[in-house]
């Protein structure tokens, strides 16, 4: 198995992308230890991934204060002895519009995605140090490099465009240190955001479930929404020492979806 043996914390563990995440990684081998600021979300992961709680560990997290962040790390260490891997799931990605929006919700936004994913790496550091480095995964958006066409982020795509610029930073500052850095950017992906999303169209605007899809794939050269399950496998391969030469990457896992 991929990450057997390693203790893997991922942040924002929700009902979409986190938990396929520590799903993955616990089915690849890893010890999990979960973040994210709703307990039930924690504790309904833990339950799915296992039962009796020997594999997996959680703590309510809120990114934006770094002393949680910081007792998410120490429960890890204190659980399982040491830390391998982080991923950074946790965002604000709720925030609409362009020039019409709210500053204050801007503020938010960047004060979440840059500031809170800075506040959870920097917990981490020290843990994967001591374990001789390991791997920091962000979670990045196609919204930092071209707009999306169907809804308008421009805050949210500025917030992970300043994410793309932290990796090259860390990859140069942590990189003596044995961490890697690497990006995973998804498009669509078929879980709970994109379902809803998909029923908004269909009760809307009077669509089909297949016509609100078709309008989806447009872009995307494979003709599928890739799922919550097939990002997480990306991010495994980041996570796992398959991937221990590669830092300061970003992979696109968008059935090759490029503007238009």
């Amino acid at each position: 198995m991929l990450l057997e043996g390693k203790v893997i914390i991922v942040s924002g563990v929700g009902p979409g992308l986190g938990r396929e995440i520590a799903v993955a990684a616990a089915a690849d081998g890893a010890n999990v230890v979960l973040g994210a600021r709703r307990v039930a979300n924690l504790e309904a992961a833990a339950a799915e991934i296992d039962p009796d709680g020997k594999t997996v560990a959680w703590r309510s997290t809120d990114i934006t204060d770094e002393a949680q962040c910081q007792a998410l790390v120490a429960e890890a260490v204190a659980r399982f002895g040491r830390v391998d891997g982080l991923v950074n799931v946790a965002a604000l990605d709720t925030v609409m519009g362009g020039l019409d929006g709210n500053p204050e919700e801007w503020r938010q936004t960047l004060d979440t995605n840059v500031i809170g994913t800075l506040h959870m790496v920097r917990a981490a550091v020290p843990a994967l140090k001591e374990s001789g480095g390991g791997s920091v995964v962000m979670i990045g958006s196609q919204t930092a490099f071209w707009p999306a066409p169907l809804v308008p982020q421009m805050i949210y795509g500025a917030s992970k465009g300043a994410l793309a610029s932290v990796v090259w930073y860390l990859n140069r500052e942590l990189g003596p240190s044995h961490i890697r850095v690497n990006t995973v950017v998804p498009t669509w992906m078929w879980g709970p955001p994109v379902e809803m999303f998909v029923d908004f169209m269909v009760q809307g605007e009077g669509l089909t479930v297949e016509q609100a899809k078709a309008r989806i794939t447009a872009p995307m050269p494979l003709g599928e929404i890739p799922s919550d399950g097939d990002v997480a496998n990306a991010v495994t391969f980041f996570l796992s020492d398959r991937a221990k030469f590669v830092s300061g990457q970003t992979l696109f896992v968008n059935s090759g979806e490029f503007p238009h």
